[in-house]
């Protein structure tokens, strides 16, 4: 099987990257716009953006889970492994429903890369289908060496995630919680908050062993059972 297969089929999304699992706080617009293109309405092409931990990454991947849900064709493209890949990589996915394109920002300045990349938004734009790419920075900011290409990303919706605040944050951690079937009080959230580093994808990880660790040791989640496996 090829690499082209292998992505179509979805290998690399992780399960619980849905939109259900996805706290929005501020982010209900591009929540709604994004769900509207993957139900080939709205806009054809999206750009979002935003510093690491904020859910670009699961955004995406959610759009490829909606996406098969509706027995829709998609790919998901994860530029930061593009050293595993070659540009021809993009060769062919102009015949899906929806290619999502992520960190777009890893291939500027490789010229080979740009081209493919280009010549790839023509073709889906020319098939009438669906692209949604993300990014570490706004489209002007790339720092492509292809001018076309950045034209093309500022053509479409252009959105920026916003961060969640810490009270955004503790009820999206309650709410991952919860959705994984752990009771996980306030104080103890807090807790958590307090002593980890507060990217979003940290404190998940660190929601994963204290789930698999509480099971374990048949204990429930308190803060001396926190301070003891995260060694805080």
């Amino acid at each position: 099987m090829n690499t082209h297969n292998q992505l179509t089929l979805g290998v690399g999304l992780k399960d619980e990257a849905t939109f259900s699992n996805f706290y929005q706080g501020k982010n209900a617009q591009l929540v709604t716009a994004l769900k509207n293109t993957v139900n080939n309405e709205g806009e054809r092409v999206i750009y979002f953006y935003g510093a690491g931990g904020q859910g670009c990454t699961h955004l995406l991947q959610a759009c490829c889970h909606a996406a098969h849900q509706t027995k829709r064709s998609a790919v998901y493209v994860p530029l930061s492994h593009h050293a595993e890949f070659t540009p021809e990589i993009f060769e062919g996915l102009e015949s899906l429903n929806l290619v999502c394109i992520d960190d777009v920002h890893r291939i500027a300045g490789k010229p080979a890369w740009e081209e493919a990349f280009f010549h790839l938004y023509n073709r889906i734009d020319d098939a009438g289908g669906r692209l949604i790419v993300t990014a570490n920075v706004a489209p002007k900011a790339l720092g492509v060496l292809l001018p076309d290409m950045m034209s093309r990303l500022a053509w479409g919706v252009v959105f920026q995630v916003q961060p969640l605040s810490d009270g955004e944050k503790l009820a999206a951690f309650i709410m991952r919680a919860e959705r994984r079937g752990i009771t996980l009080n306030e104080d103890v959230g807090k807790f958590i908050l307090t002593h980890c580093p507060r990217h979003m994808s940290t404190l998940f990880a660190a929601l994963d062993v204290l789930d698999k660790m509480s099971l374990a040791a048949q204990r429930k989640l308190t803060i001396p059972f926190v301070k003891e496996i995260l060694q805080i």
